[in-house]
């Protein structure tokens, strides 16, 4: 009996390697394909006269780390006209102090901050979008996370792929800068040495994106406005996810820019970091269940400590469990150093294992409840959906 349940486990283990190990053949591939387009884009070759006009939503609430210097780094844009429309629900919120600076450092370009008073969904973010929109004065829309920084050429390549009729939404990749405490290196090597890694495999997969990132979302508000506007999802929790999938679905292409950006990390505490990555899973769980349920095949650290474990130390084992890991090591680096140019990567890499057990802990908790934590709020996810808890 014991035997038969250790060659049961022997089985599975191995099969989990294996698929763990295609996995990160397929990241490597999609990652080198990723470098050879970004070499062939280089800087873009749209004139001035070309680009057009772009209107930049930022929805707040609080603040964030190096919140100026991000906002900051959207003045600086070697571009030739465009607004930028902060959106707060509430007048004292923390984060106007940095827009009130910032409209005093730059008082020639075109930066409003409007109040949002009404409540149009249960996301509160894209229901400040959609009465941000109402203020906005061009046809071309660019959404990011207020904690987004970003270099000066950042709208000229982000806008230049709209050009093109056919494509519907430009979005990126970026990395996470990592604050001292234990949580906020580990979320950050999992941006940079998984999350990204799966973006690229699923655009190879699925024949390109069909979802879109908060890092950076640009698309026409004509094809906004096909979609039924931001209403139409103001109660999904991954807006961004649902804002992509749309515009794919009229038939248009979400295209990956060249462009990776920048997001500062809070310096999370446990429960913070946990209650972040159980948001994100459970999120990411109810938008691209089936998706969702495959990670499991890809935890190749996992596999390998059950197999080598199950096969007492069987020499196959041992070449099986290493190959594993090596890919994995492989995949870790060719995308965070490579693609995203993450220059912490060194300094965080030795902490790749414990990262990659504690996603394991988190997919299996992930399943076990429906409750997400969003900006001090509470709410029930339910196919997507947000329902607040009352407190």
């Amino acid at each position: 009996m014991i035997h038969s349940i250790f060659r049961l486990v022997q089985v599975v283990a191995a099969f989990g390697a294996i698929c763990s190990s295609a996995y990160f053949l397929l990241c490597l591939w999609s990652a080198s394909v990723f470098l050879r387009q970004r070499r062939v884009a280089g800087e873009g070759s749209l004139s001035a006269q070309a680009l057009p006009p772009v209107s930049i939503l930022k929805p707040l609430k609080g603040t964030d780390p190096e919140i100026y210097q991000s906002f900051r780094s959207h003045c600086l844009q070697d571009y030739p006209e465009y607004e930028i429309i902060f959106g707060v629900t509430d007048p004292s919120d923390p984060a106007v102090a940095s827009v009130r600076q910032l409209q005093s450092e730059f008082p020639a370009l075109s930066i409003r901050l409007i109040v949002c008073r009404k409540t149009l969904g249960a996301n509160i973010k894209v229901s400040n979008l959609a009465q941000l929109l109402a203020e906005a004065r061009y046809q071309h829309l660019l959404v990011n996370d207020s904690d987004i920084r970003v270099a000066a050429d950042y709208l000229r390549r982000v806008m230049a792929p709209l050009a093109n009729p056919k494509v519907g939404m430009v979005t990126c990749l970026y990395r996470g800068v990592a604050a001292s405490t234990l949580g906020s290196r580990i979320e950050s090597l999992g941006i940079s040495t998984d999350f990204c890694g799966g973006v690229l495999a699923a655009r190879q997969l699925e024949g390109g994106l069909k979802f879109g990132l908060g890092s950076t979302m640009a698309f026409r508000r004509d094809d906004l406005e096909k979609i039924g506007g931001f209403e139409s999802f103001a109660d999904y929790l991954a807006d961004d996810y649902e804002l992509g999938r749309r515009i794919a679905g009229l038939g248009l292409e979400v295209r990956l820019s060249d462009v990776v950006v920048e997001t500062n990390l809070p310096a999370y505490r446990a429960s913070e970091f946990l209650a972040h990555q159980l948001r994100w899973a459970r999120g990411v769980r109810d938008s691209r269940s089936r998706g969702y349920f495959g990670l499991v095949l890809t935890y190749g650290l996992l596999w390998s400590c059950a197999l080598v474990a199950a096969s007492r130390g069987a020499l196959w084992a041992w070449v099986l469990a290493g190959t594993t890991l090596f890919l994995r090591a492989a995949m870790a680096l060719v995308v965070g150093k490579s693609v995203l140019r993450d220059r912490q990567l060194p300094q965080k890499l030795w902490l790749l294992p414990l990262r990659d057990l504690v996603a394991v802990g988190v997919w299996v908790a992930s399943l076990a409840g429906h409750t997400v934590s969003w900006r001090g709020d509470r709410f029930e996810l339910k196919n997507g959906k947000l329902i607040r808890v009352a407190t």
